[in-house]
């Protein structure tokens, strides 16, 4: 049974998200500030959190921070919940580490889609075999074995959504990929709702890479494509 911890200073939220999430069959807790998070992580890490931005005392990115920076829960999927609708805000939870966003107010069932996505996601890539791939694209390299990317020689830090559409791109260089098709492909749904999760991660993956973030580019009308 899959543990999810849900980080929300809203009540009524969180009694939602528990419900929700129980009746799935997950086994969820529910926590209203980081203090009382940190308290319960250090005797059990979850399979995934959902972390609200707008929390008292210590926001959600500052506990984001700190759970990237601990090596026992630098792996764990985190989902932002947020009520910020700015582009921007969205950029900044993912260059901070986060796997997904969902803006508030949310459906709950995408919400659930979500979860279930993001956690077959993680668990396929704690199931591939040693037998890795080394794939080039310009100053790029990417290594699967290792869930590396190096650009001119310099490891780039990549959430794991960012990694995947990388690796989709370089693995099928020259292909131009729709919206729907990557939302297919990386988040495992079709959801017609939020329509900029898309541009958002590709937004965050071109500012990592920096100057080689240009080689991923927007087909007008059509989607994305990283150059032959």
């Amino acid at each position: 049974m899959p543990c999810i911890y849900c980080v929300e200073d809203d009540e009524n939220i969180r009694e939602l998200v528990a419900y929700a999430l129980e009746s799935q069959q997950f086994e969820t807790q529910t926590f209203a500030d980081g203090e009382s998070f940190y308290k319960v992580l250090e005797k059990k890490i979850p399979d995934l959190v959902l972390l609200d931005i707008m929390l008292p005392e210590e926001d959600g990115l500052s506990v984001l921070k700190k759970l990237r920076e601990h090596a026992d829960t630098k792996e764990v999927p985190v989902i932002m919940l947020t009520a910020k609708d700015s582009e921007y805000d969205k950029v900044l939870g993912l260059d901070s580490g986060a796997d997904d966003y969902v803006p508030k107010p949310f459906g709950i069932m995408e919400l659930v889609a979500r979860i279930k996505a993001l956690l077959r996601r993680t668990e396929n890539r704690a199931d591939t075999t040693d037998d890795g791939e080394k794939l080039i694209a310009g100053s790029i390299a990417l290594d699967t074995k290792r869930h590396i990317v190096l650009v001119d020689g310099e490891r780039i830090n990549l959430t794991l959504k960012e990694f995947e559409l990388l690796h989709l791109f370089m693995e099928n260089q020259g292909q131009v990929f729709t919206r729907d098709q990557l939302l297919n492909r990386i988040w495992g749904y079709e959801f017609d709702g939020e329509s900029r999760t898309v541009d958002v991660h590709i937004r965050s993956l071109r500012m990592k890479l920096k100057e080689a973030g240009n080689m991923i580019e927007t087909v007008r009308g059509v989607g994305y494509k990283i150059g032959d």
